[in-house]
C-alpha cells in the first residue's frame, strides 16, 4: 500500500480522496492554489503545499509544481480526481519517470481512450456496439457528405479530443454541413488545441446510459451496472440516478458482460465509465472516461463498494473487491449537482456562503467541500455540492429526495437548488419519461425554476 499520497485536485473530489485516504490509514498532501488556502481538503490534510496563483494553468495544471510537492512532502503517489490532469496521459508518463504512482489507468488507456476516434475503433474491436458515424476525421469535403448522407441526417459532428459538450454540433441538413464541420473545428482548437472532429448519427430521443466498470490490469474486470445521466444542459449532465427507469436487469447483464469482457480484454486498470447513448432498445458508444465520475457517488449508493477507496487499494496491486457474481444492486439512488449559478440563467455567483445548512436522515449524503462562511471562487467550477440520496424503491427515492431539497440551505449566493425543487415534482421526472434533450426543452418553455 502507498505511504503518502497528494491529492492533485480541489474542492469535493479533493476531500472526498482524502477520506478514503484515511480510511486505509494513508497520510494525505493537499495542493492548492492561493484562492483555495482556505479549503476544506487544505485544513483536513496531513500536510498542505500551495502550488501557484489562482489561474488554473499556474496552479492545478502546473506539472513541475506538482512535482516539487511531491518531493517536498515525500509523498509516493499521485490521486488527481477528476478534470485537471485526471486524463492526461503525458502526466501519468511524467509520474511513473520519477518513481511515482499515478493512481488511475495505465497511460496508453488513457491516450487511447482520449481521442474519441480511436476510442470507437476501439470500441467495435472489442464488441461494444457503436453508432453509425465516420471511422475517422472529417472535413467540409465530398467525403464528409457522402458519409451523412449514408448515415442519414440529421448528424452530430463531435471533437476528437477534449468533452464536456465542446466542440459538438449538429448538422439537420445537407446544407448545414459544412458550416457545423468548421464551427465544431474551431471550438475544438481553442478548447483542446486539435481541430479534428468526426461524424455520428444524430439520435433524435436518446437516454445518456454509462456502465461503471473496474479492472485490476491484470485481466480481471467488473461492472457496477448503470447510470442514468439523461437530464443535461448543453451536454453537462445535471441529474444522475441508478438503476435507470428504463433498463430491464436483461439489457443490464447483456451491456454490462460486454464492458467488464472488454476491460478483461484491454487489461483495464482502475475504474472507468463506458457511455452510450441508448434509444429503441440498442446501445450506442459514445466514449471512456478513464477516472473516477463526479456521480460515482449513485453506484457507491446502491452497491455498497467504495469506488475511491478500491481504485487506491487496486492502483497498489489489490485486487478486485469481489466477483461479479457477488454484486448486487439494493433500491435506488439520485445525485443532484448543486451549482453556484443562478437557476434560470445558469449564470455563475461566486461568493460568500452565508448560511448553510445541509440535509440529513436516513439515505441522505452530501459530497461538499464548503462550509458557512466560504467564499467559492470564481476561477474554476461552480460545483456547491453533490446532494445524494437512496431510497427502498425510486417512489420513495424521490420522496426522500423532495424533502432533502426543501431542508437544504445555501444562503449569500444563488444556486440550482430551486431547478431541482422544480424537477422533483415534474410529472416527467416522477415517471421516469425523458431523455437528453428534455431538460433543455423544459427550461425553454419558461421559468421553471420561478
Amino acid at each position: 500500500m502507498f505511504d503518502k499520497i497528494l491529492i492533485a485536485n480541489r474542492g469535493e473530489i479533493a476531500l472526498r480522496v482524502l477520506r478514503a485516504c484515511k480510511e486505509l490509514g494513508i497520510a494525505t498532501v493537499a495542493v492548492h492554489s492561493t484562492a483555495d488556502a482556505d479549503a476544506m481538503h487544505v485544513r483536513l490534510a496531513d500536510e498542505s503545499v500551495c502550488i501557484g496563483p489562482p489561474p488554473s494553468k499556474d496552479s492545478y495544471l502546473n506539472v513541475p509544481a506538482l512535482l516539487a510537492a511531491c518531493e517536498i512532502t515525500g509523498a509516493d503517489a499521485v490521486h488527481p480526481g477528476y478534470g485537471f490532469l485526471s486524463e492526461n496521459a503525458r502526466f501519468a508518463e511524467i509520474l511513473s519517470d520519477h518513481n511515482l504512482h499515478f493512481i488511475g489507468p495505465k497511460a496508453e488507456h488513457i491516450r487511447l481512450m482520449g481521442d474519441k476516434i480511436e476510442a470507437k475503433k476501439t470500441a467495435k474491436r472489442l464488441g461494444i456496439p457503436v453508432v453509425p458515424g465516420s471511422d475517422g476525421g472529417v472535413g467540409p469535403d465530398d467525403d464528409a457528405m457522402a458519409i451523412a448522407k449514408e448515415i442519414g441526417f440529421p448528424v452530430l459532428v463531435k471533437a476528437a479530443a477534449g468533452g464536456g459538450g465542446r466542440g459538438m454540433k449538429v448538422a439537420h441538413t445537407a446544407d448545414d454541413l459544412a458550416l457545423a464541420i468548421s464551427t465544431a473545428g474551431n471550438e475544438a482548437k481553442a478548447a483542446f488545441g486539435d481541430a479534428s472532429v468526426y461524424l455520428e448519427k444524430y439520435l433524435q430521443k436518446p437516454r445518456h446510459i454509462e456502465i461503471q466498470v473496474l479492472g485490476d490490469g491484470r485481466g480481471g474486470a467488473i461492472h457496477l451496472g448503470e447510470r442514468d445521466c439523461s437530464l443535461q444542459r448543453r451536454h453537462q449532465k445535471v441529474w444522475e440516478e441508478s438503476p435507470s427507469p428504463v433498463i430491464s436487469p436483461e439489457a443490464r447483464a447483456r451491456i454490462g458482460g460486454i464492458c467488464a469482457k472488454a476491460m478483461q480484454d484491454m487489461q483495464y486498470l482502475g475504474v472507468g465509465t463506458i457511455e452510450f447513448l441508448y434509444e429503441d432498445g440498442e446501445f450506442y458508444f459514445i466514449e471512456m472516461n478513464t477516472r473516477i465520475q463526479v456521480e460515482h457517488p449513485v453506484t457507491e449508493m446502491i452497491t455498497g463498494i467504495d469506488l475511491v477507496l478500491e481504485q487506491i487499494r487496486i492502483a497498489a496491486g489489490g485486487d478486485l473487491p469481489v466477483t461479479q457474481d457477488e454484486i448486487t444492486l439494493n433500491g435506488h439512488a439520485i445525485e443532484c449537482r448543486v451549482n453556484a449559478e443562478n437557476p434560470v440563467t445558469f449564470r455563475p455567483s461566486p461568493g460568500k456562503i452565508s448560511r448553510y445548512h445541509p440535509p440529513g436522515g436516513l439515505g441522505i449524503r452530501i459530497d461538499s467541500a464548503v462550509y458557512q462562511g466560504y467564499t467559492i471562487p470564481p476561477y474554476y467550477d461552480s460545483l456547491v455540492g453533490k446532494l445524494i440520496v437512496h431510497g427502498k424503491t425510486r417512489g420513495e427515492c424521490l420522496m426522500r429526495l423532495r424533502r432533502a431539497l426543501d431542508e437544504m440551505v445555501v444562503d449569500g449566493i444563488e444556486t440550482t437548488l430551486p431547478l431541482f425543487r422544480a424537477l422533483v415534482r415534474e410529472p416527467s421526472i416522477i415517471d421516469g419519461d425523458y431523455h437528453i434533450h428534455w431538460l433543455e426543452q423544459y427550461l425553454a418553455s419558461g421559468d421553471p425554476a420561478g
